[in-house]
């Protein structure tokens, strides 16, 4: 298992690197081995090593991908990055595959759901994603993760498994960040699609309809983006009004 997760991160770095030659590194991690059980110190170290140094490589990752111009937040790209290998580290996710960021920063009629192959460094999906009702109507200024507020949740999340519910096939998704999005379990706040997260809607409405706080997505692309990023994937949803 050790064995294995080590491998998983240095994929991961090197991915994130996008050159082996150039900016990989060798002599720290292949010195380097993860234990599921170290000690809170030894983790301490480690997520400051794999996710606070060599910033400048990894905003290779995010130049190559354009994700400027599709209207990721530099700001957003490096805090999910950050919370990601944390995460990674840790042993929180076990589908380190693909990275999820939501871009709260956006208005509803842009593409602000961005799905990222972290093994092969390229963008699996960029799409519309809605927020909810009382978080605002073109754009997301309001947060909570109280119970019956109908407002969307920042934070961390880690994806579940699917299932079939009333709004069709849905996914699980914990919050595992206290105060922020840990109640999103109790507040049934799910992926999943509907019919108002459309172009359509927005030509119609000048904004995507909303949710009662979960992150809902297109239609048509609902069992692509859930059977990429179900179980044990990292989601994080962003904005600039959370500290």
């Amino acid at each position: 298992m050790v064995k294995n997760s080590s491998r998983r991160i240095v994929k991961l770095l090197n991915v994130l690197c996008l050159s082996l030659a150039t900016v990989f590194l060798p002599s720290f991690l292949s010195s380097h081995t993860l234990s599921t059980a170290a000690s809170p110190t030894t983790v301490r170290a480690e997520r400051a090593a794999f996710s606070y140094a060599d910033s400048s490589r990894l905003n290779l990752f995010y130049g190559s991908l354009q994700l400027d111009s599709l209207g990721l937040s530099a700001e957003a790209y490096h805090k999910a990055i950050t919370g990601f290998l944390n995460m990674v580290i840790s042993g929180e996710i076990h589908n380190p595959g693909v990275l999820s960021i939501i871009d709260f920063s956006r208005p509803s009629s842009e593409k602000r759901l961005f799905v990222l192959d972290m093994y092969n460094g390229s963008l699996l999906f960029n799409t519309l994603v809605a927020h909810g009702r009382n978080s605002g109507k073109l754009l997301a200024t309001r947060f909570s993760n109280r119970m019956n507020s109908f407002m969307s949740s920042l934070g961390f999340y880690i994806t579940g498994d699917p299932f079939i519910g009333q709004h069709g096939y849905s996914l699980q998704l914990e919050g595992i960040e206290k105060g922020w999005n840990d109640n999103a379990s109790s507040r049934r706040i799910i992926m999943h699609p509907a019919d108002y997260v459309s172009e359509e809607h927005i030509r119609q409405w000048g904004y995507l309809g909303r949710s009662e706080g979960c992150p809902a997505i297109p239609e048509e692309l609902d069992s692509a983006i859930i059977d990429s990023i179900r179980g044990g994937s990292c989601l994080f949803i962003y904005s600039p009004r959370r500290p």
